[in-house]
């Protein structure tokens, strides 16, 4: 696909250390860098500072005030569409993912550019089980939302958006700016038959990592995410029953 031009978009709050630690093994595959700095405290704010000046695909954007990792993360794609590039892979800053699976997010992205392409992870002992459980219910929750099994994982920030099929409902009244934004925004694109691609890669916790969740701000919000989406998918259901009667007839012909 010659018009394939692919972006890194990386949100960033408080872990600039982290992030200067992961941008080497960013670089080397010589894509730009869209970096995001959600309001972070003044030491990481200049240190990313000082690491785009010295890194001339290395762009940087910042929000003054903290205003989510949803809303850090529409911030950079939006810079993505206006700088003209296509898609825009997604991965968080703090570590937790592995970069060297980035040439296979993007040949899965390349071979099916209308697709998104979903990290599946596979956690270690470093997870709390806490969080595990709460991924849990948050994917039961989404398969529900969506009559499907097709989203995997919708918690894990390491993907590639088509931006030509996203741009459109980043301006949905009331889309999630925190960590809500993450699982809503698969919702919405499967609500819209976008297909998804899984890829398995490695998820750690770092024992010295700082989380951004908030457990009561975030599990708070994440509710209200799902009452939205279990709403929407009621006056939807119609449409997904046809839509899942209309995939089965089309598994059986294949």
């Amino acid at each position: 696909m010659d018009d394939f031009k692919p972006v890194v978009i990386v949100p960033v709050y408080l872990h600039g250390s982290a992030f200067s630690l992961m941008l080497p093994r960013l670089l080397r595959f010589g894509l730009p860098i869209i970096v995001v700095d959600d309001g972070s405290d003044s030491d990481s704010a200049r240190l990313l500072q000082a690491l785009a000046a010295g890194h001339n695909r290395l762009y940087l954007k910042r929000h003054e005030l903290n205003r989510g990792k949803g809303a850090a993360v529409a911030t950079g794609l939006k810079k993505a569409e206006t700088m003209g590039f296509t898609h825009a892979l997604q991965i968080d800053g703090d570590g937790q993912h592995d970069a060297g699976d980035i040439p296979a997010f993007l040949a899965a992205a390349r071979n099916n550019p209308g697709a998104v392409v979903l990290g599946v992870p596979k956690f270690d002992a470093s997870m709390p089980v806490s969080r595990r459980i709460g991924r849990y219910l948050t994917h039961v929750w989404i398969w529900i939302e969506t009559w499907s099994l097709d989203i995997a994982d919708s918690m894990c920030g390491f993907r590639v958006y088509p931006l030509s099929a996203v741009m459109p409902l980043l301006d949905v009244r009331g889309l999630g700016t925190h960590m809500d934004f993450d699982p809503e925004i698969l919702v919405r694109l499967h609500w819209k038959r976008t297909p998804f691609l899984r890829i398995p890669t490695r998820v750690i916790y770092p024992a010295s990592g700082r989380s951004n969740f908030k457990l009561i701000t975030d599990n708070l919000l994440i509710t209200l995410m799902h009452i939205r989406l279990v709403a929407g998918m009621l006056i939807r259901s119609p449409l997904l029953i046809f839509n899942r009667l209309a995939n089965r007839r089309g598994d059986c012909t294949n």
